[in-house]
């Protein structure tokens, strides 16, 4: 029997990696939109990881099943890290990720230091409370334009020196090699078995009581 583990996210992008780059394990992997509506999760976390526990241990304790949620995003070395946390919402609350891309683009128009890393964190939670986290980083360059049609966010600007191509230019399996949840995913497959044996240990057991009438 397949490990149920509920993304909590319904990015269309995220799941499709994810899924992807974790296909060779006994895995069903769901997302939000597998189940009905449950409240949103507010990220006010100051840190990656703040957020991605947040998420994962909420939605964990609320549908019942062991839950992974990353939160990922783009440190600007010129801006002193930001928009960091605030990358999905950086041109505003419902920003678009056309709208990020291009508040990005014309806050950097006259900087000439484009050097920028994505980071990622990882955390995989049981309706406990208790989480495992991982972590991963890539460096990159930020184009003045955006070039790909692939990938989601800030892909179309982050350009990847050693394949000479932003992160929109590149297949799911090399974005997934070199990428910062990739690099994360890449741990957690190297200790999928450990994972597995750890959600064992820390679901929860129901006791059936039989029905006295």
């Amino acid at each position: 029997m397949k490990q149920i583990i509920v993304l909590a996210t319904t990015n269309k992008g995220k799941t499709r990696e994810i899924r992807e780059l974790l296909k060779d394990f006994p895995l069903e992997i769901k997302n939000l939109e597998d189940f009905g509506p449950i409240p949103e999760v507010i990220e006010d976390g100051l840190t990656f990881d703040d957020n991605a526990y947040k998420k994962a241990s909420f939605t964990a304790k609320v549908l019942g099943y062991p839950a992974m949620a990353d939160d990922s995003g783009l440190c600007v070395q010129a801006l002193d890290g930001a928009p960091g946390v605030y990358s999905a919402r950086y041109a505003g609350e419902n920003a678009t990720d056309a709208d990020n891309v291009q508040k990005l683009l014309t806050v950097l128009k006259n900087e000439e230091n484009r050097k920028a890393n994505f980071q990622c964190v990882i955390s995989i939670a049981v309706p406990t409370g208790a989480a495992l986290t991982y972590e991963g980083k890539c460096e990159g360059i930020l184009a003045r334009e955006p070039a790909g049609e692939n990938g989601f966010g800030y892909d179309p600007l982050f350009f990847f020196p050693q394949f000479d191509k932003t992160f929109a230019q590149l297949s799911i399996k090399e974005k997934g090699e070199i990428s910062h949840r990739g690099k994360a995913l890449k741990e957690i497959s190297r200790e999928m078995d450990k994972i597995m044996e750890w959600l064992d240990i820390n679901m929860p057991r129901f006791t059936r009581v039989p029905c006295k009438g």
